[in-house]
């Protein structure tokens, strides 16, 4: 469906230049909801825009829907692009016309006669829920029911692809789950490929397939979102992982104390993660339904004890952490070790306190 090829973007300045994008390769599937994760200034924004070429590439070819818009002349480029929609972080609404007017604005441009627009627009403020609203405008409503006229919108001409440039951003967390969940709707009930993009690891957990990690200009890890969260590779990432999943040790644990190694009468503490079902693009991580802890009591005689948990939701997949405290001599927690990786466990040893 959207296909980047060596994609690089260059500013020019007489401050001097700045490389947004470093020789960019990157495929989206057709239907998918696609996340591109990245701190500021990490060159999503510029990314997402050269997509539709809203931004020119400096080199590199784009590929949308198998036609190259790298190649595209002006005319034919405003063609392509009402196959592609795009919401934006600050909503972009006309503020002296009402939501009616502000959906119906594209379908205007293009000529379309009264009647299709009013059956149109109707039907589309219907699946953002915002029928009731249709003769408000934009400074009597809230900035979630703002973004769901931006969505309408930018579904008028019926597009392809969608494109969400930090959609969220500017909403509070409540608001910014049931944007997500219109979003997925809308993936599912039209088959419309969504492009996010986002500072935030909340947002890319809630509803993406897949993710990308993008890092001063140049993308660093990109793969099935479930895999990427439960086993991230790049530093970058694994801070991303760690603002919606990290595990606190609590302050009854002697961590000044830890060390790397076991020492008399002292109990190993381990993180493990586990992801819902056995997804093979998941891998790296223990299946949820694996009874584990049981496992190692009954084969290794030791005891464990559940410091602490959560369980979350990847899109779709439950996903859950522990911390676990084992205890016993020291070879049979090495012997727990060695059967946790057998049986793919996504772990991390944190060491061994008194």
């Amino acid at each position: 469906m959207i296909r980047l090829v060596d994609v690089e973007k260059t500013y020019y300045s007489k401050a001097g230049d700045i490389r947004a994008l470093k020789k960019t390769n990157l495929e989206i599937r057709d239907g998918e909801i696609f996340g591109i994760i990245g701190l500021s200034g990490a060159g999503k924004s510029t990314l997402i825009r050269c997509i539709n070429m809203l931004e020119v590439p400096t080199g590199g070819k784009v590929f949308v829907n198998g036609e190259e818009l790298t190649a595209m002349s002006e005319g034919q480029l405003r063609q392509a692009r009402r196959k592609i929609g795009m919401i934006f972080q600050h909503f972009n609404l006309l503020s002296s016309r009402t939501v009616y007017d502000n959906v119906a604005f594209p379908l205007e441009i293009q000529g379309m006669d009264k009647s299709y627009i009013d059956k149109k627009v109707m039907e589309l403020l219907e699946l953002v829920q915002l029928q009731d609203r249709k003769d408000y405008y934009p400074s009597q409503l809230s900035g979630g029911q703002k973004q769901r006229v931006g969505i309408a919108r930018s579904l008028a001409s019926d597009p392809q692809v969608l494109l969400s440039d930090e959609a969220t951003s500017a909403l509070d967390p409540t608001t910014t789950k049931s944007i997500l969940q219109l979003l997925k709707d809308i993936n599912k009930r039209l088959g419309l490929t969504i492009v996010l993009i986002t500072h935030q690891m909340e947002v890319v957990k809630e509803i993406c397939d897949r993710v990308a990690v993008i890092e001063d200009g140049v993308i660093i890890e990109q793969g099935p979102m479930p895999k990427v969260f439960a086993n991230p590779k790049m530093e970058t990432t694994k801070e991303f992982v760690r603002t919606v999943s990290d595990l606190k040790i609590p302050n009854i644990i002697d961590t000044e104390n830890m060390k790397d190694s076991y020492f008399p009468g002292s109990n190993l503490l381990v993180s493990l993660t586990f992801i819902g079902g056995a997804d093979e693009e998941a891998k790296g991580a223990a299946s949820a339904d694996q009874p584990l802890v049981s496992a190692l009591i009954k084969k290794f005689g030791v005891d464990v004890n559940i410091i602490s948990g959560n369980v979350d939701y990847l899109k779709d997949s439950p996903y859950g952490r522990l911390l676990i405290e084992i205890m016993g001599d020291e070879e049979a927690i090495a012997r727990c070790i060695s059967y946790m990786k057998e049986q793919k466990v996504k772990l991390e040893v944190i060491g061994y306190v008194a």
